[in-house]
Order: C-alpha cells, then sequence, then structure tokens
C-alpha cells in the first residue's frame, strides 16, 4: 500500500519523536534539555551505561554515538517493535488520531502528480524574480528599499514581482510547455468567465514564495502595488499542495531557528516575519491570513513549548489575541502553553525595529505575558463590578473558560492564578488606621524569625516534604540494599522532584540484587560524589533511627515503608485537589466535600507513624495510664505467688 506524501508529513508533525522513545528508554536528566527537545539516554539497540543516545525532538530525528542507529519516529517503532513499514506509520496514526488513508492504487501517481505541481510552482518563482529584477519591477524595488528590504533580504526570501498584465505569467509557463490545467491546478491563473484565456491569479503584487516544512514552494501571498486594490494582501486559494490552515510561513527556517534557542515569535504578516528575521530574531512565523488555527498551534508546539504571540497593541491586535486564547484553551497541555507580546499602537515589528533598535524588540519579549493575564484582561476591562450580579456574570464567564482545559492539574492552576486576580479586582482598598486583627480578634501573625525563614522547610519550596522524604527512601535503601528488590515496584514510581534522586533510583533499579559495596560504588560514580554523604547532608535524612542504626533491616524497612506511604497519600490528596475542586468555580456540592475529606483522612492516617505504640490503657485511681496488657500480667503474676506454697 502506497501512502500520500502529505499524510506521512502530517504524521510527522502531529507526534513527539522524545514521547515515542520515552517509551523504550530513561533520559538522562542531567544531560538533556527538555525545553528545547535536546534529549538523552542509554542507547536501547545496544548494552550500555552511558547516555550516548541523542534525539532531536524539533527535527524528529535520533542518533547513537555508540553504536551509530539512526533514524525518525517511524524507523525506532520498526526496529524496537520489530514490525514492517506499514504497521509501524499503523501504530504511530492511532496515536496520533490519524485515520489511515484507504487504500489508493493510484497513490503513487498521485505522488508523482504532486511533484510536477511543485516544479510548476518553482518555475513561477523564478519567472517573478527576474520580474523584480526587470524594468517593470521598478516601483516594486524602491518599495522594498524603503521597508528596509537590501538584495540580500530578497534573495533569502525569494522575493519577487507579478506584472500587472493579465496573461504574463500564463504566456511564460505556457511558453515552457506547461500544461495550462497544472497552472490553473496550482492557484496561479484562473478561468475567463468570458470565454477567452484563462489569466493571472497574480497581478501588480510584490510576490512572497509560501513554503511547506520541506522547503518546498506550495502557494503565494502578493502584496498590492495600487494602493486603491481591494485586497492588499492577497494568498494563493486552496490546491492539493496548499492547505492555508495547516500552513506557516517561514516554518522551516524558522525551526531551525527555534531549535538553537532562539524564542519562536508568532507575527501577523510576511512583512513582519522579514523584518523579524533580518533584525536578529529568525525564529518567526506567520498564519496566512486566518485567525490562527488548531493545526497551526500543534504545529507551533512540535516546535517549542511557549511560542509568542507578537500582535499590534490596537483593537484588531487585541481581538486576534482573543481569538488564538479561545482557541488555544481546549488544547492546552502541561508545559505547552502560549505568551503574548502586544506592540505599541501604531506599529509592527518592523516599525519597532527601524525606530528603536533590536533591543527595544527584545525588551518586549523578554516581558512577554501569559495567557491567563490575557484571558483575565479580556473579561475585566472597562467593566465595572459594583454589584453582586456583575461579579457572578464574571464568574460564570471565566467558569466557563476554565471548564475548556482538559488537564485537571493545568485547569487547577489556572484557578489559582484566576482566584488571585479575581482578590486584587474585589477586595475592599484598606483605610488608614483601620485594624489589622482577624474577624474573631486573634491578631495577624507576625514577621518570621530569621531561624524559621533559612530552616529547611522554609527555604525549600513547595516540593521539600516530597525531596526529603525521597531522600530518606534512597538513603535507607543505600545503606541496606538488599531491600531494594522488595520495595522494587514502589521504587519504579518515585515521584524523584530532585534530578539526582531521579539518577539514584536509576542506579539502584539496575543493581538490584547486588551488594552494598557494588550499589554504592556505581551511585557514587553516577553523582560524582559519595551518594550516601550526599544524602546525609540533609539533617533529616543524617537523624533517621534505621541511617544511625545502620544495618537493622527491619528498622530500614519499616522505614521505607512509611515514607513511601506517606508520599502516596500525600500525591493521592494533591490528585484528587487537583482533579475534583474547580476552584473558586467549581460547585462544590456534597460528594465533592467527602471524596476530599476521605483523601485528607487517609493522608492523615499516614502521617502517623506506623511503628507508634499500639498498646491499650486503663486508667488507674491515680489518673495515670497503666498498661492493659502489662496490668494482666502483673495480676497473673500476684495470683502465682498468692497461691504458692510457704516454705518452711
Amino acid at each position: 500500500m502506497s501512502l500520500p506524501p502529505n499524510f506521512l508529513d502530517d504524521l510527522r508533525t502531529r507526534i513527539s519523536l522524545s514521547q515515542v522513545v520515552g517509551r523504550k528508554v530513561l533520559w538522562d536528566t542531567r544531560k538533556s534539555n527538555q525545553a528545547k527537545g535536546d534529549m538523552w539516554a542509554p542507547c536501547p539497540f545496544h548494552q550500555e551505561k552511558s547516555a550516548s543516545f541523542h534525539v532531536d525532538d524539533r527535527k524528529g530525528y535520533y542518533y547513537c554515538f555508540g553504536c551509530h542507529a539512526k533514524g525518525d519516529a517511524i524507523s525506532f517503532v520498526r526496529e524496537t517493535e520489530n514490525v514492517g513499514f506499514m504497521e509501524a506509520v499503523e501504530i504511530l496514526a492511532t496515536e496520533a488520531g490519524m485515520p489511515m488513508p484507504a487504500r489508493d492504487p493510484k497513490a503513487q501517481e498521485k505522488a508523482d502528480h504532486r511533484t510536477e505541481l511543485v516544479e510548476v510552482m518553482e518555475k513561477a518563482v523564478r519567472f517573478f524574480r527576474l520580474q523584480l529584477r526587470s524594468g517593470a519591477g521598478s516601483d516594486a524595488r524602491e518599495y522594498l528599499t524603503r521597508r528596509g528590504l537590501d538584495e540580500a533580504t530578497q534573495d533569502r526570501f525569494d522575493i519577487g514581482f507579478a506584472a500587472p498584465g493579465w496573461q504574463t505569467l500564463w504566456d511564460h509557463l505556457t511558453g515552457q510547455g506547461i500544461a495550462p490545467e497544472k497552472i490553473i491546478e496550482v492557484g496561479l491563473a484562473k478561468p475567463s468567465q468570458k470565454g477567452g484565456k484563462p489569466y493571472d491569479t497574480f497581478r501588480n503584487r510584490i510576490m512572497f514564495p509560501i513554503r511547506d516544512a520541506r522547503g518546498r514552494t506550495i502557494a503565494f501571498g502578493g502584496r498590492a502595488m495600487d494602493p486603491d486594490d481591494n485586497a492588499k494582501y492577497l494568498n494563493s486559494p486552496e490546491t492539493p499542495l496548499f492547505d492555508k490552515s495547516r500552513t506557516l510561513y517561514n516554518q522551516g527556517p524558522a525551526r531551525e531557528a527555534a531549535g538553537k534557542g532562539q524564542p519562536l515569535i508568532v507575527a501577523e504578516g510576511y512583512m513582519d516575519v522579514i523584518a523579524l528575521a533580518s533584525g536578529g530574531f529568525e525564529a518567526a512565523v506567520a498564519p496566512l491570513g486566518t485567525a490562527v488555527t488548531e493545526a497551526q498551534l500543534q504545529m507551533l508546539w512540535r516546535i517549542t513549548d511557549e511560542p509568542i504571540m507578537a500582535l499590534d497593541g490596537d483593537k484588531a491586535g487585541l481581538s486576534a489575541a482573543y481569538r488564538v486564547i479561545d482557541t488555544a484553551l481546549p488544547l492546552l497541555e502541561a508545559g505547552k502553553s502560549l505568551r503574548f507580546v502586544l506592540l505599541p499602537e501604531g506599529k509592527d515589528p518592523d516599525d519597532l525595529i527601524r525606530s528603536e533598535g533590536r533591543d527595544a524588540m527584545r525588551s518586549l519579549l523578554d516581558t512577554a505575558q501569559p495567557m491567563v493575564q490575557l484571558l483575565w484582561r479580556r473579561e475585566t476591562e472597562g467593566r465595572v463590578f459594583d454589584s453582586p450580579e456583575r461579579k457572578a456574570a464574571l464568574d460564570k464567564t471565566l467558569r466557563e473558560k476554565l471548564r475548556t482545559i482538559k488537564d485537571p492539574s493545568l485547569r487547577s492552576h489556572y484557578g489559582e492564578d484566576i482566584k488571585r486576580l479575581r482578590w486584587g479586582l474585589f477586595r475592599a482598598p484598606a483605610q488608614p488606621g483601620r485594624s489589622t486583627t482577624r474577624r474573631f480578634g486573634s491578631p495577624l501573625p507576625t514577621k518570621p524569625s530569621e531561624g524559621t525563614r533559612a530552616s529547611l522547610l522554609v527555604a525549600g519550596g513547595k516540593g521539600v516534604e516530597t525531596r526529603l522524604r525521597e531522600a530518606v527512601i534512597l538513603a535507607a535503601l543505600l545503606a541496606t540494599p538488599d531491600l531494594i528488590a522488595e520495595f522494587e515496584a514502589q521504587l519504579e514510581d518515585l515521584p524523584c522532584v530532585d534530578p539526582d534522586h531521579a539518577v539514584l533510583r536509576t542506579c539502584l533499579l539496575q543493581n538490584v540484587g547486588q551488594t552494598a559495596d557494588v550499589v554504592q560504588a556505581a551511585a557514587d560514580a553516577l553523582l560524582g560524589e559519595p551518594a550516601l554523604e550526599k544524602l546525609c547532608r540533609a539533617r533529616h535524612v543524617a537523624i533517621t533511627p534505621c541511617i544511625r542504626n545502620a544495618g537493622d533491616r527491619d528498622l530500614a524497612r519499616l522505614t521505607i515503608a512509611e515514607e513511601l506511604a506517606k508520599l502516596e497519600a500525600g500525591i493521592g490528596l494533591d490528585a484528587e485537589i487537583a482533579d475534583a475542586a474547580e476552584d473558586l468555580y467549581g460547585a462544590a456540592d456534597e460528594s465533592l466535600t467527602w471524596r476530599l475529606s476521605q483523601a485528607a483522612a487517609a493522608r492523615q492516617i499516614a502521617q502517623k507513624a506506623q511503628s507508634e505504640d499500639k498498646a491499650e490503657y486503663d486508667l488507674g485511681p491515680n489518673g495515670a495510664a497503666i498498661n492493659r496488657e502489662e496490668r494482666s500480667a502483673f495480676a497473673a503474676l500476684m495470683e502465682t505467688i498468692r497461691f504458692e506454697k510457704p516454705r518452711s
């Protein structure tokens, strides 16, 4: 079965190679840079311990510097799953949610035809380039010079010119033997409604070739030279080559520049992209005359996790930003979002860079706003919330928007930010001389002491409790490695918020059954220093009884089990809150309250030490607690003494 060429292109665009490979390897967290799609791991194709297997997520290729295996997602699935090409494509297509195309016996014929259409477009590019250098293109050259596009920039983007004549391009292409139906099929000409010769689609326009991710010309954008023209910018119509909802201008060069660390900027048009690229911001793209589509957002997120939308600061620019928000909210995932830059009103990127320089543009990019800020601005700017009804209307609108976010954890974080912004909008302004006591008269907490601020639990941040419990577990297993097999399943699920902890977890799992000396030597080599000593630098770890009493397996087992139970209960509570609570905007019914109370109770029980005193007590006459079991044993002893025969 043959596949349409564009099907494989779409498939590679929709899937993430790092996610495909990540099912088979453990990433080296110290060497990998997930934000840049630069991932490293031990090679899955040959036995090794060093991370020599490299995945470039943005380019979609992998390479092993040890065994020299290389390829893309399709070849990786073929090799690791031992399947054929078509079966590998089907596996990936299912993951990407793409239906496999029906069997087409003429697929190769269609692929050849597509190649012929691309050749027609490339001939048009060359012709438009010649026209720009001719006498007919003098006005266009002057305009480009005024806009700051020198000859090198024109060559870089293959900018050309379509002459004012009705059949200039038509006559040129047919004169070269191009079939008339192909010229019409790629949108370069339109059939006459009066029965005459077809006429050129683009006339008296500066021409910008639009290329796909592989650099092939698939369409054109034309900027009118006549100020009275009804359409200032005109794009090619939809053709077998061109789907404007799935195309970004300058996508290929921008992807390469973003892979080198440049921020990905989404501008409004061709001239903005060219101005940004000429100003040193080479990772710039633009949609093609329409609002940003879902497919285009997925393409942007394949390039980088947080593209920056650079829009005009006028009413039209804000409207465009708001439309993007509505499209993006249901698609958001953890780590995948958008940031927004609103340019000074009346200025586009070209104006800003030419008048104030590159640093002004860079400063704007550095202060890009997260999407939640624009969402809040849209719903509150210019409005007065001076009544309960208006406040409730705002709550309802925001609640409906947040419900479109599918990821419960992400929805929860959006809710927290909205709650904070809402509190700032609705809270009563502080009055001079007003008491700072609480409603029930208790004073507000005083400023924490220096000792409190310096404590590990305060200085360590939100994840410090998890990090400390992980350290205790890992230290106990390093000290008594014969327990690793017993806790292997729980160890695989350990969150490991600290990168060093992830390294140690992998080391322990790879050395199940080894002696303490072997395990500790392997861990020391990975961290570059004594691993157990490093863990014990935290006082909380050093004073743990199973560490101070090294060699006590029962105590170590009990400690590990306790800490794992506490971690699991805490994670369960966080997950329940993220999944069930809609924050400010959720319906806090009885079922929600019960679910949260049960999760909190489970965490409370787990927090109690499993080794605590479980004895039952009776209350003595003097009020003292008496161990019931000891009391019974003492009573039995006294009975024995009482009936014992006296000695002579």
